[in-house]
């Protein structure tokens, strides 16, 4: 029973490499096995590959100085991070919210079963995750420092003590993840904010990183003996890397207790915690008058609700929303020194910061593609918006506000704060301020103008038209194309002709061009598209 019920949860975890959902079949034995290789060539070669080369840079150094067992805590703490933050949402979704809880509880299956299998399969994502970090280092120390047996022994016991320590810890959080979401109304926010949080801290970190490892390996010892006087349990924890034996007992009776204990509570509160569907309260009528909405303005929210809704819509199709506001703060406070270097940059080009600066606005506008995928997230509803009493380019108009009306705000403050932070004369101002918005109606219409002409409606998971879309691949790097344009454009423009005289004449033609363009996709998309989108 328990090897039928660990398959199974195995084969919802790789699903996607036994089974093809758009066909509705199951993948041909090579086409698993390439997926699995692929799956592998990521895992140990690119992700491995980057962990092995920051373990060749600590391990030596730090070896030579006696410090391995704090080259075995880095390298340990960097793993428990790494694979408690990969496996706790599995957990989530796999122990605690299974979709298929009732139908197991309702069989003749021990719970105890159920939770074993549960807690097997959230162990093997541990074990990935975890091991994607632990065990090159663990390769190049032994292939660089020694290869004694108690070195072996401890090794190969702190690959597996991480594992089950991540296990434990993936579990707690687990349980405080769906005890929270069970609670909350609007998840796809927490869910975005969350992201959002661990790409900037993600960013941070590698940016930093050369400079966190040249201070450590520059004060290695220092730090050494100050973790080791004032937070002895790390010493504890690196040391079982190097092979000590009292340290392997140690942890080993900590870890195992621990994961006892997470054990109890589980058997405890699993059976409560998998049949909760959160707490509901009563709410009391109220007569309350209901305003009648215009029928834009209707079309409109709801095109906003299926914005909001959507994690992965707001993530990858709404990220210049996130991009704008931050190049602001950078600007306000880096941006003179940025600005004056740039402006040296361009020598005899009196306008070239301006330019640069009209183009990166444009470039993070470019990165709002709302619109892109809009009309293929209908999916095998589009019935619905077609059959609404409503022309169908009411509808295509309310999908372009929703970029515009979501872009406009972000863009205009970032106009305002450059203009603060750069000198600008009041017709490079003007520029500047027409340039990124007539570019932002453009971006929106051309989005939605191959989103109509590349509609993808058989889909089974909503990823598939936001990230994976040809469409919205296109509109994307062409919108960026664009912006690239309007800077390389203008070196062309000043190489040929007078820079002072000619700069007036190269913005007005570039703003002519893209308000022509903007009327032939308005004009397009008013006939042929609305035509087009009613025989989808």
């Amino acid at each position: 029973m328990l090897k039928t019920l660990f398959k199974k949860q195995l084969m919802e975890i790789f699903r996607g490499y036994f089974y093809n959902s758009r066909k509705n079949q199951a993948r041909s034995s090579g086409a698993t096995t390439a997926y699995f290789l692929l799956f592998a060539c990521l895992i140990i070669g690119v992700v491995g590959g980057m962990f092995t080369i920051l373990s060749f840079a600590l391990c030596s150094s730090m070896a030579k100085v006696g410090m391995s067992w704090l080259y075995f805590a880095i390298m340990g703490m960097i793993a428990v991070v790494m694979g408690t933050f990969g496996s706790v949402f599995n957990t989530y979704s796999g122990v605690y919210l299974a979709k298929d809880n009732d139908l197991l509880l309702s069989m003749p299956i021990p719970v105890s079963m159920i939770m074993l299998t549960r807690l097997l399969s959230v162990y093997v994502m541990s074990f990935i995750y975890s091991g994607m970090v632990i065990i090159p280092a663990v390769i190049v120390y032994l292939l660089t420092v020694s290869a004694s047996i108690n070195a072996v022994i401890g090794c190969i016991l702190l690959v597996l003590l991480i594992s089950v320590f991540v296990l434990t810890l993936s579990c707690l959080l687990g349980w405080v993840v769906a005890k929270i979401s069970v609670k909350l109304k609007n998840k796809s926010f927490i869910t975005v904010f969350i992201s959002i949080l661990f790409f900037g801290g993600y960013y941070f970190i590698f940016y930093k990183s050369q400079a966190i490892i040249d201070d450590l390996l520059a004060n290695v010892v220092t730090y050494g003996k100050n973790i080791k006087g004032s937070a002895y349990p790390i010493y504890i924890f690196g040391s079982v890397g190097v092979g000590d034996f009292l340290s392997m007992l140690i942890m080993t009776v900590c870890v195992l207790a621990l994961f006892a204990l997470m054990w109890l509570m589980m058997s405890r509160s699993f059976i409560k915690i998998t049949t909760s569907y959160g707490s509901k309260t009563k709410k009391k009528y109220q007569r309350t008058n209901i305003k009648q909405k215009g029928v834009d303005k209707a079309l409109f929210f709801r095109e906003v609700k299926r914005f909001t809704s959507s994690p992965n819509y707001m993530l990858n199709c709404g990220f210049g929303l996130i991009m704008l506001p931050l190049f602001s703060v950078i600007m306000l406070f880096k941006g003179k020194d940025m600005l004056a270097v740039i402006s040296k940059a361009g020598g005899e080009q009196s306008n070239f910061a301006v330019v640069i600066l009209c183009a990166v606005v444009c470039a993070m506008v470019s990165l709002i593609d709302i619109t892109a995928p809009s009309v293929s997230l209908e999916g095998k509803s589009i019935w619905i918006a077609q059959s609404l009493p409503v022309a169908p380019w009411q509808v295509l108009r309310a999908k372009i506000a929703l970029q515009v009306v979501f872009a406009v705000i972000p863009t205009i403050i970032c106009e305002i704060i450059l203009a603060f932070v750069y000198p600008f004369t009041p017709l490079e101002l003007t520029f500047f301020i027409i340039m990124p918005l007539l570019y932002m109606v453009l971006s929106a219409q051309f989005g939605l103008f191959l989103g109509i002409k590349m509609a993808n409606l058989n889909w089974v998971n909503e990823i598939t038209p936001i990230k994976q879309s040809t469409c919205v691949f296109i509109v994307l790097f062409s919108c960026l194309s664009y912006a690239l344009t309007l800077l390389l454009g203008y070196n062309i423009f000043t190489f040929l002709f007078n820079v002072n005289i000619y700069f007036v004449v190269y913005m007005t033609m570039f703003a002519l061009l893209t308000v022509a363009l903007n009327i032939v996709l308005y004009m397009w998309l008013k006939k042929k598209g609305s035509v087009l989108f009613a025989t989808l």
